[in-house]
């Protein structure tokens, strides 16, 4: 089976161990994905195609592949292929929101076709995703989808309100994150199995993942991030790294984020760094991260799933490291 692209090593790793099945399975939501945008035309379904084929890490997919288990197959494949559309469907819109040039080091669809199209697109990314699950008359999944997709706005909702308030607190950061990142991967793990302890395991690893990926923002280097250092400092989203930051050089809430251009993002970033911000922030991803994989104890599984929930757990921060 070919792999989805952009595969990093720790999801790799979860695919090694799992080499019996999982590759198989996602080889199938890759299927999914392509049929569910065919034959929306050239122009709308070319946009969306583009979309899909930027690649990803597919991990919300493989989240909820694992929760279901080897044992259920068609079922779980749409489902990690309605949230994968979903999740396409966000970043096509934030991008929108954001006017950003690239994603993933590659021309965004608001870039290439402009913000109108970049629109529609995404919309179709949504339709879709629902359009699979009501098909199937799958109605548990399709509350789960639509829950997560309104706590997805609510958290963009935020982000704009908040937006270069450099007196955002980390209670308000957080109450964000799990809005706009946590309850999608709460969602993932839910579609696969219905044990409440993947809530509290998906939360921590989706929090963590944030942090970790606004780490990365500051940290950079573009190559690896596919996008401009301090891409969020530009967009003015306040993030935890900047936060922590200020506690120790009060001068940081003085600074006029709406001036900022690249060089002067690049200049912040490195004071930020350099308050040891970054090195607390991870430090706190990786505690998330220890308190899931403690509510993942507590879930009815085979020996299997935990183990591979674990590293893909433990894939979180490696990726980031």
């Amino acid at each position: 089976m070919t792999r989805p692209s952009s595969v990093p090593p720790p999801v790799t790793a979860v695919l090694d161990a799992s080499s019996r099945w999982l590759p198989a399975r996602l080889g199938e939501v890759e299927e999914l994905l392509r049929g569910a945008i065919d034959g929306y035309g050239e122009t709308l379904g070319g946009d969306a195609a583009a979309t899909l084929a930027a690649g990803g890490k597919r991990l919300r997919p493989m989240l909820v592949l694992l929760c279901a288990g080897p044992e259920r197959a068609g079922e779980a494949v749409r489902a990690g292929a309605a949230i994968e559309l979903v999740h396409m469907a966000t970043l096509v819109h934030d991008d929108v929101l954001d006017d950003a040039p690239l994603r993933r080091g590659l021309p965004t669809v608001a870039a290439t076709s402009g913000r109108q199209r970049a629109v529609a697109t995404g919309d179709l990314l949504f339709s879709r995703a629902f359009a699979l699950l009501a098909d199937a008359g799958d109605d548990r999944s399709v509350a789960l989808l639509a829950d997560a997709s309104v706590a997805l706005a609510r958290g963009e909702l935020a982000q704009r309100r908040e937006a270069f308030d450099l007196g955002l607190d980390e209670e308000r950061y957080l109450s964000r994150c799990r809005l706009k990142t946590a309850r999608l991967f709460e969602c993932a793990c839910l579609l696969g199995h219905p044990d409440e302890a993947l809530r509290e395991f998906g939360a921590g690893i989706g929090l963590a993942f944030q942090l970790l990926d606004d780490v990365l923002d500051v940290s950079g280097p573009p190559e690896r991030t596919g996008k401009a250092r301090g891409t969020d400092l530009l967009d003015g989203t306040v993030t935890l790294p900047l936060i922590e930051a200020a506690k120790r050089d009060p001068g940081i809430r003085k600074v006029d984020l709406p001036a900022l251009d690249a060089a002067a993002a690049e200049v912040l970033c490195d004071r930020i760094a350099a308050t040891g911000a970054l090195e607390r922030v991870r430090a706190r991803a990786i505690e998330m991260v220890a308190g899931a994989k403690q509510a993942l104890e507590r879930a009815e599984f085979s020996p299997e799933q935990r183990q591979l929930l674990t590293l893909v757990a433990d894939g979180v921060v490696q990726r980031y490291s």
